[in-house]
């Protein structure tokens, strides 16, 4: 196990700057997501990490070893790092075993008890050491790669996309035995996604990359109940954003008088109150709170997206909101509701 530490890295391709000042501390063991929209920076940082690219300032430490920075720019081969990419990657004329000690000294790649701890590790039966990877689904692949990356004993693993091209279903499923591994082998861990589900479900952290700049390092629940910027409320998870005030510690909006969420203590004034769809709970037309009307339905199985429009507020214009509830309790479209929001809120001041 490796700590990992970036201090200052920026990075520009032909006079474009791709990554701006970026600081970021990966403690021993832990898995931190680094999060991102298409053109974050994401893949350029892994580069770096990698050593595949040459960053143009900053420093980058593995295990307390400088890898890159002040001049000093190891190559890959040299950075004791396990790489998971996308589609796995495996050697389609190797078997899994050949495929899991490919990276080892030619010395340790006949001792097949390593093949049967990593893929006991990576939850894959024995008997796949002798398949070949045509014969394996993209999930197993996944995990193959995974048991390859680990084969080393590295300081640092960088998980590329890796559940991006599985179907939903094989997705949650090889993600979560991936995770497993990873805790097991008490690996630091890199994973780069720009699925908000996945960066959130499986980071002790999450660190986001917004435009080259590193804009939040946090604990899943902390970044998606008090992201920094609006911008970023709006990317992780799909935001409910109001006008409203705040006066004596207390957020004020059209669904009324709302408790601030801790350590969000913003002065007296004018805010944006944001709170996340399924804080609105939906009742039935005879319970207490503010009265809706259903304009839109989209069901979506386990939950349905509702469009609501509250019919008492004192605005001039019709306030639109967005809810998400059970499946099994969605209401109709231009059905007469009753709403109330759980739990606190955040604000963004004007």
């Amino acid at each position: 196990m490796s700590t990992l530490r970036i201090s200052g890295v920026s990075k520009s391709f032909d006079g474009h700057p791709v990554l701006h000042d970026v600081h970021l501390s990966v403690k021993s063991g832990a898995l931190v997501a680094l999060l991102g929209p298409s053109g974050s920076g994401k893949t350029t940082l892994l580069r770096l990490l990698c050593g595949f690219e040459r960053a143009d300032a900053g420093t980058i430490e593995i295990g307390g070893r400088r890898v890159a920075g002040d001049a000093l720019h190891l190559p890959s081969e040299q950075r004791q790092i396990g790489y998971v990419p996308q589609e796995g990657a495996l050697f389609p004329h190797l078997t899994v075993a050949e495929n899991i000690v490919f990276g080892l000294p030619r010395a340790q790649r006949r001792a097949s008890h390593r093949v049967a701890e990593l893929l006991e590790l990576v939850g894959l039966p024995q008997s796949y050491a002798s398949r070949a990877p045509q014969q394996l689904s993209g999930g197993q692949q996944q995990r193959v790669a995974l048991a390859r990356a680990l084969a080393p004993s590295p300081g640092l693993v960088m998980l590329d996309e890796p559940f991006s091209s599985l179907d939903a279903a094989l997705r949650l499923e090889t993600r979560e035995a991936v995770a497993r591994a990873l805790a097991a082998a008490g690996a630091t861990a890199v994973l780069v996604t720009h699925d908000q589900a996945e960066a959130l479900s499986l980071g002790h952290e999450v660190a986001v990359l917004w435009r080259g700049r590193l804009v939040q390092t946090a604990a899943p629940q902390t970044l998606y109940r008090r992201p920094v910027t609006r911008e970023l409320a709006a990317f992780v998870g799909e935001a409910v954003l109001l006008p409203g005030r705040v006066t004596a510690g207390r957020a004020h909006c059209a669904l009324g008088e709302l408790p601030l969420a801790e350590g969000v203590r913003p002065d007296d004034g004018d805010v944006d109150v944001m709170l996340r769809p399924e804080q609105i709970d939906v009742l039935d037309h005879g319970a207490q709170g503010l009265e809706a009307l259903v304009r839109d339905v989209t069901f979506q199985g386990q939950d349905a997206a509702l469009t609501l429009e509250l019919t008492a507020t004192t605005t001039t214009t019709p306030t639109t909101i967005r809810a998400r509830v059970p499946g099994y309790r969605t209401p109709r479209t231009g059905e007469r509701v009753r709403v109330a929001v759980g739990g606190e809120v955040n604000v963004y001041p004007r």
